[in-house]
């Protein structure tokens, strides 16, 4: 099993280097390892692929040694640890807002006695073969890691209680649907209150936590308040930036400004 990028700097309470892929692009994962970042977030919450395509990305993952933080489209115990099986290092899972759904997940990733997840060995997270099974539980809980999201009021409220579950790894706000569930709530809350309160969560706990940072002045502020989960940059964003400044590119020659 290889041992988690994501996890070695977590312990030595470091940034990670991470930024975000939705689409099908094994070059991407390439590109990044050569970049330096240590982890991919791999969107499936809100983008589309079939099980083969992601079998087939975890496998350019693990030949470009870069980790796989998969944000999944389902609860379903099996599905959740057949992404580890399948060479995923982390799991990322969306819209959790209290300490049992916490647990819960706890118990779909992490082998007993942390958890309750099945055992197969026969998957690319142990070499596809399980001589004896001495140790591969243990390193399986040890270099795998679990992040949930904190997206709701609810969450907020309860995030002290979901930092302590034990196995769980990390803390991350989606800003855009805790934001969204602010604004039309009639909450006094703020976004920096929520996140300041997920951040005293995680310090209090030893556990990690982030969110997206579109810009160096984002990220620098989150590093100050303690994140080390940061996610910054994606395929998206930088199709759209390309797209943009070739399209300014055409203007300046058929303007004349160029």
């Amino acid at each position: 099993m290889r041992q988690s990028k994501t996890l070695a700097r977590l312990r030595n309470n470091e940034l990670v280097r991470m930024c975000a892929l939705g689409h099908f692009m094994p070059a991407y994962i390439r590109h990044a390892a050569h970049f330096g970042f240590d982890c991919i977030w791999l969107d499936l919450e809100h983008r589309a692929m079939e099980d083969r395509e992601v079998q087939a990305l975890l496998a350019y993952f693990h030949l470009y040694d870069i980790d796989c933080m998969v944000r999944p489209a389902t609860l379903e115990k099996s599905k959740l640890y057949r992404y580890l099986e399948d060479g995923a290092t982390g799991l990322m899972i969306p819209h959790v807002s209290t300490p049992e759904k916490a647990q819960m997940l706890v118990d779909a990733t992490k082998f007993p006695p942390l958890g309750d997840r099945g055992i197969d060995g026969a998957g690319l997270d142990s070499d596809f073969i399980l001589r004896g099974g001495e140790g591969y539980t243990d390193r399986a809980n040890r270099d795998t890691f679990l992040v949930v999201q904190i997206e709701t009021l609810e969450a907020v409220e309860n995030v002290e209680a979901i930092a302590a579950v034990e196995g769980i790894n990390g803390l991350f706000v989606g800003p855009g649907d805790l934001g969204l569930r602010i604004r039309t709530s009639g909450t006094s809350l703020t976004l920096d209150d929520a996140m300041a309160r997920v951040a005293g969560a995680a310090r209090q706990t030893g556990k990690a936590w982030g969110c997206p940072a579109g810009t160096v002045e984002r990220m620098r502020e989150l590093q100050a308040q303690g994140a080390t989960l940061i996610n910054h940059g994606g395929d998206f964003m930088a199709m759209m930036k390309m797209l943009e400044a070739s399209a300014a590119d055409f203007d300046a020659i058929l303007t004349g400004d160029g």
